[in-house]
């Protein structure tokens, strides 16, 4: 006879593959999944950041470490969880799924967790990386043929697909390169302490030792 441990497996199991839970569990395991993620995503960036460019003690920042991949990891665990039980909502509601509801859902979450939830360092980060890639994704579905929605006429899409990644490349750059020189203050804290490493500190040494091994 099977034991219990594998009366428990089976049992688990059935409820998991039954479709009718299927809605449910994908709530826990969009948390699951956010808080993993978050958690690979954040621990060895800021183990690298803190350890090479923050001063204290290893305790302080060990826990400096740890702070931010907690934030990290369940801001995000959070906000897949907002998103998904508010487009689960939202079918309901509605009987089916509406072509907005994912970006009802995105703001429900965003501001939920990452607008009011306040503007950390962890939170500007998260941010501003998909700002980042929702630009370039705007830019393509604008001039994707077809699209009725883009309000770039048809004769300069090609010019624009083939222009815009160096357009946003040289112009990223050339920006956070004249707020650094002229007004570091308003560059985000982790950006600007990498910036001050490659740029100023390059600047500065006092014989061969700090010259090749470390930095003044």
């Amino acid at each position: 006879m099977p034991n219990t441990l594998e009366i428990v497996k089976t049992a688990a199991e059935a409820f998991i593959l039954d479709p009718a839970n299927h809605d449910v569990l994908s709530l826990i395991k969009g948390l699951r999944n956010g808080i993993v993620y978050g958690t690979k995503v954040r621990f060895p960036h800021a183990l690298v950041m803190v350890f090479l460019f923050r001063s204290g003690t290893f305790r302080e920042k060990a826990l400096l470490v740890f702070k931010a991949t907690r934030t990290h990891a369940r801001n995000l665990g959070t906000f897949v969880f907002l998103y998904k039980i508010s487009m689960l909502i939202l079918r309901h509601l509605n009987k089916t799924e509406s072509q907005y509801d994912s970006f009802i859902s995105g703001l429900i979450g965003g501001y939920t967790v990452f607008g009011r939830g306040g503007n950390s360092s962890v939170n500007q980060q998260i941010c501003l990386y998909v700002a980042a890639r929702v630009i370039l994704g705007v830019a393509k579905l604008s001039t994707t043929p077809g699209y009725q929605l883009s309000p770039v006429p048809e004769g300069w899409r090609e010019g624009i697909n083939n222009n815009a990644w160096p357009a946003f490349a040289s112009l990223s750059w050339a920006f956070v390169m004249y707020l650094f020189r002229w007004h570091p203050e308003v560059i985000q804290p982790s950006l600007r302490s990498s910036m001050t490493y490659l740029y100023a500190n390059s600047e500065r040494w006092d014989g061969l030792k700090n010259f090749l091994w470390h930095n003044v």
